[in-house]
């Protein structure tokens, strides 16, 4: 430990303690908030199961209902301190109830007799401290930059959708090729710098994102949309096709942005270590990499997309739907998502190696 101290720089020294300064401060803070919430909170002192009983529903499925004796405390409020008991009630699945245990937090629904959540604040701070540390570890000041990158597209993405709910005249898909453009160049030029792989990676990701796009509309178009089901977007009161473009619009930016600056920042390297190789050899080397790249970029995406209907899944053989109702009217659209993006990663490779080319000749142009 001595000896990694005397490593580090002034600055370094200063940044690590500002951090675990702040850690500590925001996990003191956040184990401590009860009075900025509204709703009452109530911190679980002694748990009793009471009683277990075994149902059986139409289709012969068993589940055990257990309920808890719960003693709390109430931890804010004008009855702060004082003792409450409440009852519990949850299945095995704990599918929308809880388990609860001493020491858990919950807030009390607005009738004060019942349960409405958990108080997860301190659980997610925990997480976002672990990733910010890891990143900082890793990346150092790339890390923190990506960190930064991350904090102001969420701001980016939630600034958009309040204007698009507070003018329902915007067109949502204009409003999200707004904030694909700023959430490209923010991320990447926070990431990566201003140089020449930015640049290549910039130009990539807005042309393989958009010609993703043209394409997944074109090929719509001449379907008819057949064989999309929005059922799962029926409480929507805006239109669903538009939401669900400008969905896959966001969705396709990620795997292409993630091709694209792999493919330009391998050609870029391959490049500054040796100026002397030939196009060709970085042409053939892009390509191969891009081949690499491409079949577990597009597994990724769809496992990513797919991952998020389990439950509906489930839900429905579990009710003994047909298997094919089933996975029209849960995986249709995630299909269709991961297609989008498959599209794009395919397009972004050849992007990706004929412009990083591009700004190489113009490089060994200036330097000869």
């Amino acid at each position: 430990m001595y000896t990694w101290l005397k490593k580090r720089t002034k600055t370094q020294l200063i940044t690590v303690c500002l951090l675990l300064i702040s850690c500590i401060a925001s996990l003191i803070f956040v184990y401590h908030n009860h009075d900025f919430y509204d709703r009452t909170i109530v911190k679980v002192t002694d748990v009793t199961e009471s009683s277990q009983e075994e149902t059986t529903d139409e289709y012969d499925n068993k589940d055990i209902r257990v309920t808890q004796q719960i003693t709390g405390e109430i931890r804010n409020g004008e009855e702060k301190g004082e003792t409450i008991e409440l009852t519990n009630t949850y299945s095995e699945s704990l599918g929308i109830e809880y388990q609860l245990s001493a020491g858990t937090e919950i807030f009390l629904a607005n009738d004060g007799s019942s349960i409405s959540d958990i108080k997860r604040d301190k659980y997610l701070l925990w997480a976002a401290w672990a990733f910010l540390l890891i990143l900082l570890a890793v990346g150092k000041s790339r890390g923190a930059l990506s960190a930064i990158s991350l904090a102001v597209n969420a701001i980016i993405l939630s600034v958009s959708l309040d204007i698009y709910l507070q003018n329902g005249n915007l067109s949502l898909f204009v409003i999200s090729g707004i904030s694909i453009v700023i959430f490209t160049i923010l991320s990447l030029l926070m990431a990566t710098g201003f140089n020449e792989k930015t640049y290549t990676a910039i130009i990539t990701t807005l042309i393989g994102t958009f010609l993703s796009l043209l394409i997944t509309y074109i090929a719509l178009r001449v379907t008819g949309e057949q064989g999309l089901r929005y059922e799962e977007m029926s409480f929507l009161t805006r239109n669903p096709y538009t939401v669900f473009m400008a969905g896959l619009l966001i969705g396709s930016l990620g795997a292409v942005m993630d091709v694209a600056i792999t493919l330009s920042a391998s050609i870029f390297e391959m490049f500054e270590k040796n100026q002397r190789t030939s196009i060709a050899t970085l042409k053939k080397a892009g390509f191969e990499v891009g081949k690499d790249i491409m079949g577990t970029m597009t597994n990724i995406l769809f496992f990513v997309y797919i991952s998020g209907s389990i439950p509906m899944l489930l839900l429905y053989l579990k009710n003994e739907s047909p298997l094919g109702f089933t996975l029209t009217m849960n995986l249709s659209l995630e299909l269709a998502r991961a297609l989008a993006g498959g599209i794009g990663i395919v397009i972004t490779i050849p992007l990706a190696i004929y412009i990083s080319i591009f700004f190489i000749k113009r490089k060994q142009a200036s330097l000869s």
